[in-house]
C-alpha cells in the first residue's frame, strides 16, 4: 500500500470515528430530554394535586404516566438508551474531561461528573423497568429502606446525612438558578426572545426544583430524629407535604409550574447543552 493509500486509510478512520462519537454524543444529548419529560410529567402530576387530584408525583408516577401514553413503550426505551448513554458520557468525563485543570478543579469536576452519572443512571434505570413491563413504587421504596437504615444507629447517621445532603443541593440548586449560573454549561444560545426565554426557563426550574429537594431533604431529617420512616416517602410526600402549609395550594402550585418549566428547560438544553 502507497502512502497516499495509507493516508486515505488513515483519513477514513478518524471520519468513522468522529461519525460514532457525534452518534454517541448525540444520543446522551437525548438523556437531557429524558430528564425533561421525567420532570414535565412530575410538574404536571403535582399541578393536578394541587388542583385536588390526585397521583404520585415523582419518578414512579412520572414514568407510568409516560408509559401510558400512545407509542409509550418505545418512548421508554428511548429514554432508557438516552439516560444509560448520558451516564456513561458523564463516567467518562470523570477520567477524560479534567486533564486540562488543576488538581482542586480537577477533583470537583470528577465528583461532579460522578455524581451526575449516578443519578442520571438511575432515572435510565427506572425507564428500563417500566420499558421491561415491570413497576416500581418510589414512596414505598424509600419508606423500606429507610425502615431498615432507622434500626440502626449508623443508618440514622447516614439518613440525617442524605437529608442534609439533599437540603444543601437543594441551595445550590436555587442559588444556580437565581444567579444563573448554569449559563456557563450552554453554548450557541439563540439571540433576543428565545435565548431569554430558554434562561429565565432556567432560573424558575432550577429555583423549583431546589426548593423540592430542600423540602426532601427536610423530611428525611424530621422522619430520622422523629424515629417514623412513614415520613420519608420521597419526592412525592416533599411536594404534597407542601399542601398542607399556610397557602399550600399555591405554594404546590408555583413549584409543580416551576418543575414543568424545569422540564422544557432541559429538553431545550439538550441541543445548547456544551459536551
Amino acid at each position: 500500500m502507497g502512502e497516499v493509500d495509507r493516508q486515505a486509510a488513515r483519513a477514513a478512520d478518524a471520519a468513522d470515528d468522529a461519525t460514532d462519537s457525534r452518534g454517541f454524543v448525540l444520543a446522551a444529548r437525548a438523556g437531557y430530554v429524558a430528564a425533561g419529560l421525567l420532570h414535565l410529567m412530575i410538574g404536571v402530576i403535582a399541578l393536578r394535586v394541587a388542583r385536588g387530584g390526585s397521583g404520585s408525583a415523582d419518578q414512579s408516577g412520572a414514568v407510568a404516566a409516560l408509559a401510558g401514553s400512545p407509542g409509550g413503550t418505545v418512548l421508554l426505551w428511548v429514554c432508557f438508551l438516552g439516560c444509560a448513554a448520558l451516564a456513561v458520557f458523564l463516567f467518562s468525563e470523570i477520567f477524560f474531561g479534567a486533564t486540562q485543570r488543576s488538581d482542586r478543579e480537577r477533583l470537583k469536576h470528577r465528583v461532579e461528573m460522578g455524581g451526575k452519572a449516578v443519578v442520571y443512571g438511575a432515572i435510565g434505570f427506572v425507564f428500563g423497568t417500566y420499558a421491561l413491563g415491570g413497576t416500581s413504587d418510589s414512596s414505598e421504596s424509600t419508606q423500606s429502606i429507610s425502615a431498615r437504615l432507622m434500626a440502626h444507629p449508623a443508618g440514622m447517621v447516614l439518613l440525617i446525612a442524605v437529608g442534609a445532603g439533599l437540603v444543601f443541593a437543594g441551595v445550590f440548586l436555587v442559588h444556580r438558578g437565581l444567579t444563573r449560573s448554569f449559563e456557563e454549561n450552554l453554548t450557541s444560545l439563540p439571540p433576543g426572545t428565545a435565548g431569554a426565554a430558554v434562561v429565565w426557563l432556567g432560573v424558575v426550574g432550577y429555583a423549583a426544583k431546589g426548593v423540592a429537594l430542600g423540602v426532601l431533604g427536610v423530611l428525611f431529617v424530621v422522619a430520622t430524629i422523629q424515629h417514623d420512616p412513614e415520613e420519608a416517602t420521597g419526592l412525592d410526600g416533599a411536594l404534597k407535604s407542601l399542601q398542607e402549609q399556610p397557602f399550600g395550594t399555591w405554594i404546590l402550585g408555583a413549584v409543580a409550574l416551576g418543575l414543568i418549566c424545569y422540564g422544557v428547560f432541559m429538553v431545550v438544553r439538550s441541543r445548547y447543552q456544551r459536551m
